[in-house]
Order: structure tokens, then C-alpha cells, then sequence
């Protein structure tokens, strides 16, 4: 049987011929994605938007589900192959509803890539008394991967792809108090755990779906500049995480450091298409390529171990089945 990505395995890195300046024009040259589907959630905006041209541009046909369907009606203008759908993921009857519509259509689903997110939030909750980048950044993937479940079976030959960050090294997932109800919320520490669920069921998903023909993949898509991903961040908190000066300026060794928007989608685009992971799943990846284990200690490149933890991996499976209600079998 081949072989799973539990405490890490398979974190080397393949010799991708790519690095942190490639864009998404250097990752698709040569793909073609012509007859394939794919859904890429917040792909009306930033590294969503440039992996929705980019799929697109290589001939898939590209679902984008959307909150404001308005806003990204304007951002999708004059992109071919691109369906616009309504979906809010704070809503689980919305996420059902959109996926519902998918299967009905009939067809299969070849790259569904949970790409939208929310960060450094003040403490909000969903309609189910969620913490909002709980529900938002991990808990809707996991919904709607397993909504979507039998299209990705039907594609025989599919990639889920859960865009994560480096910020799952802010906090492992805390079990015993995952929504703040009996300690001081702390938005890092909600976005990290938030991230780190992410890690987990990617490694988790890839074990139970690869026998079906299913790989699953997370990233980092980097530091990138000219996103709205911190738009609810306070400058207090940019200037904590070394970001700022005292006067609110981006230090120059931070804006040195940033990624495009082609830049940053390119490991996206890398992890739905390249050969180099026809045989290799559940792994974490940045730069555009398989990442290393990360030092325990320290925010670093790579991957904690903590984000790649069977037992871990499997308990959240469970968790997350009791907290949105449904039962995702696989086997």
C-alpha cells in the first residue's frame, strides 16, 4: 500500500524546478486542462481570482462560488469558462445548497480548491455558536469536500486543494477548546488552529480518498502583496507581528519579502496540476514544491509536526463530523 504522510513522511522536496519568484504562467506552461472541472471558492478575489484565469486560460471549465455575487460578477468579467454560483461558507445550508446544485448537473469534479479564507478576525460566531475562522477557514472545507464527495469519486482521477498558511505554526488545533468558550480569544491563535485543521484533513482526506483515485493537498501560498486577506486586522496587531513601524509603515524587509498575486497562486496551481504528485498526497506544500519539516521551535519555512499528526489527523475527522453533523464516509 502506498504510503501516507503521517508525522511527515513524505515532506521532501521533489526538485520541482520552480521557487518562490515562479509565477502561475511558469507552473501551467505545457498543461492542459481541456473537458476538466474545477471549483475554486473566493476565486473572484487575489490568488483566488489568478488561479481561476489560470485554470481557466489551460482550458477547464472553472465554478467560482461567491458571497457577493455582485462583486464578483465585475472581478469575472471577460474570463471564459468561468461559471459564476452563490455560496457563503459562515452558512452551511448555503454550502449545501451550492453543492446540491453541482451534483445535480451530473458532472464529475475533477479540482476542487478551498481557497477562500478569512484572517485575524475579531471574535465573531457562526449560526451554530462557531468561531469564525474555525468555520470559515477549516469547517467549510471539510463540508463541502464531503458534499462534493461523490463528483470527486465520479472525475476517477481528482485533487482537492486546501490553501493554508504558514500561520498554522501560530497554534496547533486546541480539542479542548476549539470556539474560545472557556479561555481569552486570541485571533492568532483561532487563525493558527484554523490553519492547522486545514493540514490535517488534507493528510487525513488523501489517506481515506487516494484508493478512489482522490489526492489531497495544502499549502502556503506565501506572504503576497495586494490582497484583502488582513483587512480586518488591526495596525496594532501588523506591528506585533513585526510587520510595521510605529507610524503604520510596511518595513522594507517585509515588502522585499512579499509575493505577487501570480506569484502566490502559483503553488496552488502547481498542487492541482503537476505531474511531479501523481503518486504523492497529503502533503503540505510552499514555494512550489513539497515543503521540509519545520523546527518545533519558532515561526520558520515548512511544516510543524503537530499539522501532520495521525492520531491528531483522525480525532479531528471525528470532531469535525460532530460539529457540522455530518457523517463523511469514505471507506
Amino acid at each position: 500500500m502506498e504510503q501516507s504522510n503521517y508525522q511527515g513522511a513524505l515532506q521532501k522536496l521533489t526538485g520541482s524546478g520552480f521557487n518562490a519568484t515562479s509565477t502561475t504562467s511558469d507552473v501551467i506552461k505545457g498543461i492542459d486542462l481541456t473537458g476538466k472541472i474545477a471549483v475554486v471558492t473566493g476565486g473572484n478575489t487575489g490568488i483566488g481570482l489568478e488561479t481561476t484565469k489560470t485554470l481557466a486560460a489551460a482550458g477547464a471549465t472553472v465554478i467560482v462560488p461567491a458571497r457577493d455575487t455582485e462583486k464578483a460578477k465585475r472581478n469575472l468579467t471577460g474570463i471564459a469558462n468561468v461559471e459564476l454560483e452563490a455560496m457563503d461558507l459562515m452558512s452551511p445550508e448555503s454550502i449545501d445548497a451550492f453543492a446540491e446544485k453541482f451534483l445535480a448537473s451530473g458532472r464529475p469534479l475533477h479540482l476542487l480548491i478551498n481557497n477562500a479564507g478569512i484572517m485575524w478576525v475579531p471574535l465573531r460566531k457562526d449560526s451554530r455558536g462557531i468561531e469564525s475562522q474555525l468555520a470559515t477557514n477549516y469547517l467549510a472545507q471539510f463540508q463541502l469536500t464531503a458534499r462534493l464527495w461523490p463528483a470527486l469519486q465520479k472525475a476517477n482521477g481528482a485533487r482537492v486543494i486546501n490553501v493554508s498558511s504558514q500561520g498554522h505554526q501560530f497554534a496547533p488545533f486546541n480539542f479542548d477548546d476549539p470556539n474560545f468558550l472557556h479561555r481569552e480569544y486570541e485571533t492568532l491563535q483561532a487563525y493558527g488552529q484554523s490553519k492547522t485543521a486545514s493540514n490535517l484533513f488534507a493528510l487525513e482526506l488523501d489517506h481515506r480518498a487516494k484508493a478512489f483515485n482522490v489526492r489531497a493537498y495544502s499549502l502556503h501560498p506565501g506572504s503576497i502583496a495586494g490582497t484583502e486577506l488582513g483587512r480586518d486586522a488591526s495596525l496594532e496587531l501588523f506591528q506585533k507581528m513585526g510587520f510595521c513601524d510605529a507610524e503604520g509603515n510596511l518595513l522594507p524587509e517585509v515588502a522585499a519579502s512579499l509575493k505577487t498575486i501570480p506569484q502566490g497562486a502559483a503553488t496552488s496551481v502547481w498542487c492541482a496540476t503537476s505531474p511531479l504528485l501523481n503518486t504523492i498526497g497529503g502533503v503540505y506544500c510552499e514555494d512550489v514544491d513539497v515543503a521540509e519539516l519545520a523546527p518545533d521551535s519558532a515561526v520558520s519555512n515548512g511544516v510543524k509536526h503537530y499539522s501532520l499528526d495521525k492520531d491528531n489527523a483522525k480525532r479531528l475527522w471525528t470532531l469535525s463530523e460532530e460539529m457540522t453533523g455530518i457523517t463523511f464516509n469514505i471507506f
